[in-house]
């Protein structure tokens, strides 16, 4: 684990510190007193840090939202691993394979692509990014911040294709987390067979927790009708509308970091009051 630097962002008490796993970046943030809650982030250069965003040097601003939500339950705030996609200007294409189902895709749900995206199945590699997320990153950061952990008390959070992949950590995963927070899940990538695929890959309702949204606009705005069959799903799953599942719809949000952050409160609220329970 090789220190890169910190840095202080407005709203967020202490820190940010980032680290290189290996070839991975990783930022990540904890709070002044231990804590046993962890979020584990997609798309980490677009969680903290507006200089490394993808849009508007506008983040998701995550840190933010864990202390001031965490403030208003009255307890203390869930520590942040926010993990960068591997896309480079000399490989723009590493987020895709990274944050795609790998075997949902593998399994014959075919992927609706433009002839722009440089796809082969050969060249996923969605199982090894989380396999190195819960096997080697995240165990390495909690023993270096000496904290402990547990599934129940841990989050997932992405959006778009980080939603997909949040989604499918849970199906392949859930024994390491058992809330997934997928923000503008991005559906239209396989359509009504990929929706059936991952919702009922996923785990029983017994002690999991997810939150779906999409907005409006941008891409947001061809996402209703495959996140209405994705709700129908989770409800004839046994998954209950406000109690283990919420699914929301935010009219003129779009695909982008500022309206993740005008909302981020409500998944984040979600994960964290079940935990004052």
């Amino acid at each position: 684990m090789k220190s890169i630097k910190s840095f202080q962002v407005r709203g967020i008490p202490g820190e940010v510190h980032r680290i290189a796993i290996g070839p991975r970046i990783i930022d990540y943030w904890q709070p002044k007193k231990a804590t046993d809650r962890l979020l584990i982030a997609h798309d980490g250069q677009n969680i903290f840090d507006g200089k490394t965003s993808t849009h508007r040097r506008s983040t998701w601003e995550i840190g933010q939202s864990v202390n001031r939500v965490s403030r208003e339950i009255g307890m203390t705030p869930p520590a942040v691993i926010a993990i960068w996609n591997g896309s480079t200007k000399e490989d723009p294409w590493a987020r895709f394979r990274e944050l795609s189902p790998e075997k949902v895709f593998r399994g014959g749900v075919k992927p609706i692509i433009g002839d722009d995206i440089p796809f082969s199945l050969d060249q996923l590699c969605g199982d090894e990014y989380l396999n190195q997320i819960f096997r080697k990153q995240v165990p390495q950061i909690l023993n270096h911040l000496d904290l402990e952990v547990t599934p129940a008390r841990t989050a997932m959070i992405g959006s778009s294709m980080g939603g997909l992949a949040t989604l499918y950590a849970m199906a392949e995963h859930g024994d390491k987390f058992h809330t997934a927070l997928a923000l503008s899940t991005h559906w239209p990538i396989g359509a009504d067979a990929l929706v059936d695929a991952l919702i009922g890959n996923l785990p029983a309702p017994t002690s999991h927790k997810v939150f779906m949204s999409h907005g409006t606009k941008g891409a947001d705005k061809n996402y209703g009708p495959f996140q209405k069959r994705a709700d129908s799903a989770m409800i004839n799953k046994g998954y209950r509308i406000g109690h283990d599942f919420l699914s929301q719809v935010y009219p003129r949000s779009g695909h982008n970091e500022r309206s993740w952050a005008s909302y981020i409160d409500v998944p984040i609220s979600f994960w964290l009051k079940s935990l004052a329970i």
